[in-house]
């Protein structure tokens, strides 16, 4: 029998693959099977087709049964397919006895998506993270009806009761997965050691969310001017990356753009990328980019407040970006709560429209906010006067007989805190007319 391989790097020739999509109960959506498809092509697939399974409940032996089975091996052979990819996760008894049937290796939905991670994880937490959620996945797959692993060590010093080779693979698999988990912890304690030194500096970090490809990366690479790599592909952003944002005359901001999510996102993935996701929870905003093109997004949606959820970061403010406003015809736009507040907003990261306005959104939301104001600055605070000058916040100033000024003010909401922190009249000044 052949077995599926997990591969770390992107194959030099595309596979040919036939896809399968067992519909339990229920047809599938065209979207669904868009998807599918995508994910065959991101692991680097050249699709032969999709054959529907449609089934009342799920064969124990093959999910689809006996009959599916006979036509998906006849299309296997008449396209000269090397691997079958089914679109649902497969019982290790049901992999093996579709791979022994079929004659080619056969790969569930999470060994697909694993797969995936495997080609595209590029730091080296990364790299760690996938192979622990590969890992995880193949410990399941140790079944005893792989006769291959029932071999007994033998040979000189290796009498005796002896180990099944299920037991060695096992137990090496266990030691790898301790070993493992003991190197992301301590990468963990030193991403902690940076959240705490980025809270010291008092700069405030949104967190990019969202469905795979709903165009975080370009929207992260737009609004921060960095080069995240940018794909209409699925997954093409693994490793979670923070840059500044510059914010009108002064204002900063710190964002993360984070792996895309996706429905059914396998179990081991979530758990091994749960460290890197954990980013979010350090988040003073968590910004959920929805792709307004996709006819699914309100499901799309549901998926990611899932994973949120998972962990941990549900009750995180929250800011809801509709991006490619450009493939709809749509306008960039700004939605408030019956508060005022900002909730949504309409934007183009392909064509820039509407980033004006989403950058404005993120300062109001963080405190990161301008303030423009006239006010009446006495004349002995001219140390204060002096750094409203150096700072660019007077518009305008007119003198008063008493050398009192009335000043027209615009400066950051950071600045007039960083002004608030002075001593005496000064600091005391800017609270009761800048930060009241």
């Amino acid at each position: 029998m052949t077995q599926p391989k997990l591969t770390s790097a992107p194959q030099s020739e595309p596979s040919r693959a036939l896809l399968v999509q067992p519909e339990l109960g229920a047809p599938t959506a065209a979207r669904e099977i868009e998807e599918f498809e995508a994910l065959a092509h991101a692991a680097g697939c050249i699709s032969l087709g999709v054959i529907r399974a449609p089934r009342a409940r799920a064969d124990a032996k093959t999910l689809v049964g006996s009959g599916k089975v006979e036509e998906i091996g006849r299309a296997v052979r008449e396209g000269a397919a090397e691997i079958v990819l089914f679109n649902h996760r497969l019982s290790p008894v049901q992999e093996r006895n579709l791979s022994r049937e079929l004659g080619v290796p056969v790969l569930d939905r999470t060994t697909l998506i694993l797969d995936i991670f495997a080609q595209r994880a590029r730091s080296h937490e990364g790299k760690l993270q996938v192979e622990l959620a590969q890992l995880r996945h193949l410990s399941t797959r140790l079944v005893r009806g792989w006769t291959h692993l029932e071999r007994q060590r033998g040979g000189i010093g290796m009498r005796g009761p002896g180990e099944t080779q299920l037991e060695t693979d096992r137990r090496l698999l266990a030691g790898r997965i301790r070993q493992l988990n003991s190197r992301l912890e301590r990468l963990e304690r030193h991403r902690a050691r940076g959240r705490k030194a980025r809270a010291r500096g008092a700069l405030p970090l949104v967190a990019l969310v969202g469905y795979t490809n709903a165009g975080k990366s370009t929207l992260f690479n737009r609004i921060t001017d960095a080069d995240v790599v940018a794909r209409d592909q699925l997954f093409a952003t693994l490793d979670p990356t923070v840059r500044r944002i510059e914010i009108e005359r002064g204002g900063e901001l710190l964002a993360s753009d984070t792996v895309g999510f996706i429905q059914d996102l396998p179990h081991e993935l979530v758990a091994a990328f749960k460290a890197t996701l954990e980013e979010t929870l350090s988040a003073s905003l968590v910004v959920q980019v929805v792709d307004a093109s996709d006819p699914e997004r309100g499901a799309h949606s549901a998926t990611v407040e899932q994973v949120l959820a998972e962990i941990g970061a549900a009750d995180l403010p929250r800011l809801t970006v509709y991006n490619k406003i450009d493939l709809v015809d749509g306008s960039a736009g700004v939605e408030r709560d019956e508060h005022g507040q900002v909730i949504r907003v309409w934007v183009s990261a392909q064509t820039g429209e509407g980033l004006d306005m989403l950058l404005d959104a993120l300062a109001e939301r963080t405190g990161q906010g301008r303030i423009r104001t006239e006010a009446r600055l006495p004349a002995e605070l001219q140390k204060l006067r002096s750094q409203l000058f150096k700072l660019g916040a007077i518009e305008s100033e007119s003198v008063d007989d008493d050398g009192s000024s009335r000043l027209r003010l615009d400066l950051s909401l950071r600045d007039a805190r960083e002004l608030g922190r002075m001593a005496g009249a000064g600091g005391t000044w800017v609270h009761q007319h800048l930060l009241k």
